[in-house]
C-alpha cells in the first residue's frame, strides 16, 4: 500500500533531525580532537564560539551571497505575471508571506529558495524552467520551494553549510600548523589519545560533508511531500522533475558547488534517473530523481 503523505512528511522530519544531531556531535568531537592533540581544552571552546559567530553571519547574509553567486535578478510583475500569480496563490494557500521573486537568465530549467525566514524569503527560477513547464508542473515546483521556506529548510541548510566550511578550514589550519612546522604542548608523542585525536581530525571533514549531503537529500524528500500536500496534485511535481532531468542542454552558468544543494535539481546534471549504488548516493546533493518521482507517484492524499 502506498505510503500516506502525512506519514512520509513526519518520517523525513525525524530523519533530518537525527542527522543534524549526529552532525553536531561530529563538530564537537572535532574540536575535542584538536584540543587533545595540542593539550589545550581552550581550543574546543574557541572552535564552538567561532562556529556560532559564523552561523550568525550566515543567518543574516547568506541569501544575498546566494543571489550574487547565481546571478539572479529581481523579477518585474508585469514581465512575469503568470509566475507572480502562481507564487502569490500558493503562498496564500500555504499561509506564507509573499516571497520576493527572482529570475535567472539560464536555459537550464531549475529553481531554488533562500532567505533567513519566511518574512525575508526569496524564490528564484530560471527562464528555461518557465519555458518548458505547464501550469500544473510550475505549481508543483513553486510549491516545493515554498515548502522549503515553510519548513525552515533554508536556515537549516545555511547552518550546516557554514559548519561544514568551518570544519574544513580548521582541518586545513591544523595540518598546516602540525606538519608544516609543528609546535604543540602535548608531550606524549604517540599516546593512544593523540592517535585517536589525529584520526578524528582526518575523518571529521569527510564525515561532515557526507552528513551535509544526507541532510540536503532528506530535506528534498520533505519538500517534495510538503509541496504535493500543498497543491493536492503530486503528479505536477513528478512530471516537472522528469522534464528538468531530461533537459540535455548546457549546465547552468551560475552553477556553484557552494549553492548546488539549494536547487530543486542538481545543477551539474549528475542526478539522472538511473539506479545508483549506496556509495554513489552518499555523495549526491540530491536524492536520485527516480526515487523522488516514485515516492510522489506512490503517495496518497487522504
Amino acid at each position: 500500500m502506498a505510503a500516506n503523505l502525512y506519514k512520509q512528511q513526519d518520517l523525513n522530519v525525524v530523519k533530518t533531525w537525527v542527522l543534524m544531531t549526529v552532525f553536531l556531535v561530529v563538530i564537537i568531537f572535532f574540536g575535542w580532537a584538536v584540543s587533545v592533540y595540542y593539550n589545550n581544552i581552550g581550543i574546543l571552546y574557541i572552535a564552538i564560539g567561532f562556529s556560532l559567530l559564523m552561523n550568525v553571519y550566515g543567518y543574516w547574509f547568506s541569501d544575498k551571497a546566494v543571489l550574487k553567486i547565481t546571478g539572479a535578478k529581481l523579477a518585474k510583475r508585469e514581465e512575469y505575471f503568470d509566475l507572480y500569480t502562481t507564487v502569490e496563490n500558493l503562498a496564500i494557500t500555504a499561509g506564507l508571506p509573499m516571497p520576493k521573486i527572482y529570475v535567472m537568465q539560464e536555459n537550464s530549467p531549475n529553481a531554488f529558495a533562500t532567505g533567513r525566514n519566511k518574512e525575508h524569503a526569496v524564490v528564484a527560477v530560471t527562464t528555461g524552467l518557465l519555458e518548458i513547464l505547464e501550469k500544473n508542473e510550475l505549481e508543483g515546483v513553486i510549491a516545493h520551494e515554498l515548502s522549503h521556506i515553510g519548513n525552515r529548510d533554508i536556515l537549516l541548510q545555511t547552518v550546516v553549510v557554514v559548519l561544514v566550511g568551518f570544519v574544513s578550514i580548521l582541518s586545513h589550519i591544523f595540518f598546516r600548523v602540525s606538519f608544516g612546522g609543528r609546535s604543540r604542548d602535548n608531550k606524549d608523542g604517540g599516546g593512544i589519545m593523540t592517535i585517536i585525536a589525529l584520526v578524528l581530525v582526518i575523518l571529521s571533514p569527510i564525515m561532515a560533508t557526507i552528513l551535509q549531503l544526507a541532510i540536503s537529500r532528506k530535506r528534498e524528500f520533505l519538500a517534495d511531500s510538503s509541496g504535493a500536500l500543498l497543491t493536492r496534485y503530486p503528479e505536477g511535481l513528478a512530471s516537472a522533475l522528469e522534464k528538468i532531468t531530461d533537459y540535455s542542454g548546457a549546465t547552468m552558468k551560475g552553477a556553484n558547488n557552494a549553492v548546488a544543494h539549494l536547487f530543486i535539481s542538481n545543477p551539474f546534471k549528475n542526478n539522472k534517473k538511473t539506479k545508483l549504488s549506496f556509495w554513489n548516493k552518499i555523495f549526491l546533493t540530491h536524492p536520485p530523481v527516480k526515487e523522488r518521482i516514485a515516492k510522489l507517484r506512490g503517495l496518497e492524499i487522504k
